[in-house]
């Protein structure tokens, strides 16, 4: 199948799902993780009406943004990010899905070019309790949230979680919960959060169904990633 015929299929699968769990029609964005994949592959999704891709290392991005800056694509940074990479980062991406400590919030305000507009920034919760992924503990979202409100630049839209792998549907519903009520809670205390970035291939309907407003795909629209290339981006960019 086509990179067309791939996006097409997602987004049925994305209708179907808002549909069986009562969503609103269209209140659920497709994200195109395009890491590791080259820019004609994104030119490809763009031609078919695909506006919004995600990246997970900043020299990359930066080399895409260039190459299709003729695009007007909307840069959505999804990776980890090193303190010395927020320049980059701040300067490309309109979306920021992974903030985790107000150190990196702080630099991405104070790096934003002044004619940009603000970024918007999504905390991202380890919701398992996973040493091996970034991400602010729950318990600590709301004070981090109340500092990212106070820093001129950043719109502070809602919550990103990677779950640890799930594969019965009711387990994946579970875990997606706790973020949907972890950001009612703030919302509850006077936050005005629209966003929920979670759910990828395997578990977005599950995502769908605890109200996710952006979903994560990549390998079911691009296909797998080159090897070499990750091998050579590893050694490049160590993000």
């Amino acid at each position: 199948m086509t990179i067309g015929e791939n996006i097409q299929t997602i987004g049925e699968r994305i209708r179907a799902a808002e549909q069986r769990f009562g969503r609103e029609p269209g209140s659920v964005q497709l994200l195109a993780v395009s890491k590791k994949h080259p820019a004609a592959a994104i030119r490809e999704a763009f031609a078919v009406g695909q506006r919004c891709f995600g990246e997970n290392y900043v020299q990359e991005m930066t080399e895409k943004a260039i190459e299709l800056t003729d695009t007007g694509i909307e840069w959505h940074f999804i990776g980890p990010i090193q303190s010395n990479k927020t320049k980059a980062i701040a300067a490309t991406a309109r979306w920021v899905h992974s903030v985790d400590s107000l150190k990196v919030a702080q630099r991405l305000s104070a790096q934003k070019p002044a004619s940009a507009p603000a970024i918007n920034v999504c905390l991202q919760v380890n919701i398992s309790d996973e040493a091996s992924k970034s991400g602010v503990a729950p318990s600590q979202v709301p004070e981090l949230a109340r500092q990212i409100t106070l820093l001129p630049g950043l719109k502070l839209r809602g919550l990103m979680a990677i779950p640890a792998p799930e594969h019965e549907f009711e387990r994946q519903r579970g875990v997606f919960a706790q973020v949907r009520l972890l950001q009612q809670d703030l919302n509850a205390k006077g936050f005005a959060l629209d966003t929920l970035s979670m759910g990828m291939t395997d578990d977005m309907e599950a995502a769908i169904a605890e109200g996710a407003t952006i979903v994560r795909i990549g390998t079911a629209i691009f296909g797998c990633r080159n090897a070499i290339n990750t091998d050579k981006m590893a050694l490049t960019n160590p993000l």
